[in-house]
């Protein structure tokens, strides 16, 4: 996944309209505030920011993204099994928050309609920054599946977090590990019933059609989602 820094500019943008979001959320009043203290020519904020306020909240999930991926470059997880490699790496996306209530319009907003495309491309954005950041080489249909699954479980744990007040996010910690957790059973059962021989007939072909999917990187066109080939 491509690691775009945003504009000077717009990060300014960005900042300003923080304090206004957790009043009038993600709206174009929350923008045009955020022009007028920044002192941006309105023209040129429009260029940087076609959709206004939306962009902008698209830019602050992006930076919350970029900011684990720093912290993820830095830690030190030799001594952590890889389930719990995934679970720091969904706590330190959260930690990268540092406005709840910008969250929480946020998801109002890319929970309407016409923007849950948005929203969906933003939460497989971070479950592949994750795995990207964890080393992952699958190369095949599993390359999908695995931001998948992780999206799911941000996702859920981004809504549990919004209405946890527990001490120090316990709950949530919680939340994670159950979550991980049942990702870890879901993927004992696959590993069993792809050794199980009674059902090679079955695993067998469904196994040949996810190796024919390709990941995006193997594509001409890296930014296609993926290409078919027939199976051998």
């Amino acid at each position: 996944m491509l690691n775009t820094p945003i504009d000077p500019a717009k990060m300014q943008l960005l900042d300003a309209i923080l304090p206004h979001v957790a009043f009038d959320g993600w709206a174009p009043s929350a923008f045009n505030a955020a022009v007028a203290e920044v002192d941006i020519d309105p023209a040129h904020a429009k260029t940087l920011c076609p959709r206004g306020a939306v962009d902008l909240a698209v830019a602050y999930h992006q930076r919350g993204d970029a900011e684990m991926r720093a912290a993820l470059a830095t830690a030190d997880m030799s001594d952590m099994r890889f389930r719990d490699k995934v679970a720091y790496a969904i706590r330190l996306r959260l930690a990268a928050i540092d406005d709840k209530e910008a969250v929480r319009r946020g998801t109002a907003l890319f929970a309407l309609p016409h923007m849950a495309p948005d929203g969906a491309k933003l939460i497989w954005g971070t479950a592949d920054a994750i795995w990207d950041a964890l080393g992952d080489t699958s190369q095949d249909g599993n390359w999908y599946s695995k931001r998948l699954i992780l999206s799911g479980v941000y996702s859920a744990t981004v809504l549990f977090w919004l209405g946890d007040d527990s001490f120090d996010q316990q709950a949530t910690d919680a939340f994670i590990d159950r979550r991980i957790d049942d990702v870890m059973q879901f993927e004992k059962v696959k590993a069993s019933v792809n050794k199980n021989p009674l059902l090679k007939p079955l695993t067998g072909p469904l196994g040949r059609l996810m190796g024919s999917i390709k990941a995006p990187s193997q594509t001409p066109r890296a930014d296609l989602p993926g290409t078919w080939s027939e199976p051998q």
